[in-house]
């Protein structure tokens, strides 16, 4: 249940809030005196949270011996003959992502 804030305890509630946020910035000065790392200024931190920008993708060529493999594969599972016209290389993070969450649970996934 929300209790209901009077005017007229706005100015004593504003005076709890600035004695706890006083204290806490006492708090934080003296841990900060104590420990050895010293602490960032804003820029550095603004710098290090700001994503880098992705890398050009490297153009990857398909081998002939890849090519192969996949009709030989293709053709184990079917059962007939395949060939290849066109294949073409696609990159997908899914397969990453569902890799690291595989590490990640310690399970496995059955495709």
């Amino acid at each position: 249940m929300k209790q209901k804030i009077k005017t007229t305890d706005v100015p004593v509630i504003l005076e709890e809030i600035r004695a706890q946020l006083a204290a806490l910035t006492e708090r934080v000065a003296l841990l900060e005196a104590g420990s050895k790392i010293k602490p960032t200024s804003a820029a550095v931190v603004e710098a290090a949270l700001k994503p880098a920008d992705p890398p050009a993708p490297a153009k990857q060529e398909i081998t002939e011996e890849e090519i192969l493999a996949v009709s030989a594969a293709l053709s184990a599972y079917l059962g007939i003959r395949v060939h290849i016209r066109q294949m073409r290389l696609l990159s997908s993070s899914a397969w990453a992502q569902r890799g690291r969450v595989a590490v990640h649970t310690r399970t496995s996934y059955t495709l």
